[in-house]
């Protein structure tokens, strides 16, 4: 992106077409990469013929981001054990627009994941990013009375699935810091007094992280004993610490100094109801360097 000029309206709004990339795709690395196929045909462009660059850049970033979300859907098909997106390290003020931190979460992105290429596309740029119907028919190749059946039909069909429950960060950051304290002192009867009965853990190794669970582990006890056991059987020192994760506050972990995962959460009643961990080290490259996210 080098040879674009500061005062571009693709640099202007680089944030936002990063940040509708990443939601319709779950990648960081796969945004980029819609972002660099996009950004060759701004350049090819007649920039006289376009009345509004920002709705002109989003309508190219969706057309790739869905060439690129239907090619990689075999891909994701044939991914060993569970699929989680790669985590973002984001800025504490990304949760002040409420909104935005929501549609950014990891609960959020794997419920996304559940909808079809165009229903996604089109409940990120209506609910997300409040796109005009008729601009989103234009981007998704459909009418805007289609565009609208399926925006309602994908909002229900989210709706059904993402959690319920807001928490503002400062109640979340004190969970966080509770599971935390937890995790470091390897305290089983702490972790009992921060996960709710019924949590569910989820676990992203990719096949390439020994001992990363391929199966949810739902439970309490179940799952302080897999977390204590398994820190107790590796060898070094597992250390977490609070980090910001995709809006929201979330936990790193590191062994003998070395990043090894990160860990979103989900929380009802001061509880973790939800654990979202990514370990695989092909999805970690991006939570050493805050990304720039917009709407």
């Amino acid at each position: 992106m080098s040879i674009a000029q500061v005062d571009d309206p693709f640099v202007e709004h680089r944030g936002l077409l990063f940040t509708v990339a990443y939601e319709m795709l779950g990648s960081a690395e796969d945004a980029e990469d819609v972002l660099q196929e996009s950004w060759l045909r701004w350049a090819a462009a007649d920039r006289d013929e376009v009345r509004d660059p920002r709705a002109y850049l989003v309508r190219i970033v969706t057309r790739q981001a869905l060439n690129h979300l239907r090619s990689v859907s075999r891909r994701r098909e044939d991914y060993v054990g569970e699929w989680l997106p790669e985590p973002l390290l984001t800025s504490p003020d990304v949760a002040e627009d409420v909104e935005l931190a929501e549609s950014l979460s990891i609960a959020m992105l794997t419920v996304l994941e559940t909808l079809g290429p165009s229903e996604r596309a089109v409940f990120v740029l209506r609910e997300v990013f409040d796109v005009p119907y008729d601009e989103i028919a234009d981007a998704v190749g459909k009418t805007p009375a289609a565009v609208r059946q399926i925006a309602h039909r994908a909002k229900d069909h989210v709706a059904a699935r993402r959690p319920r429950i807001h928490v503002v960060p400062s109640e979340l950051e004190e969970v966080v810091e509770r599971l935390v304290s937890a995790l470091n002192s390897g305290d089983l009867q702490g972790l009992m007094d921060v996960l709710a009965p019924d949590v569910v853990s989820v676990a992203d190794g990719g096949g390439k992280v020994r001992g990363a669970a391929r199966h949810p582990v739902v439970g309490a006890l179940r799952l302080a004993r897999y977390l204590v056991g398994g820190m107790e059987k590796t060898p070094g020192t597992f250390v977490a610490s609070a980090m910001w994760l995709n809006g929201q506050p979330g936990i790193r972990m590191e062994l003998d100094g070395r990043l090894v995962g990160v860990v979103s959460l989900t929380v009802e009643d001061g509880r973790v109801t939800r654990i979202y961990s990514i370990a695989n080290p092909d999805k970690l490259g991006r939570v050493d360097a805050e990304a720039v996210v917009a709407r």
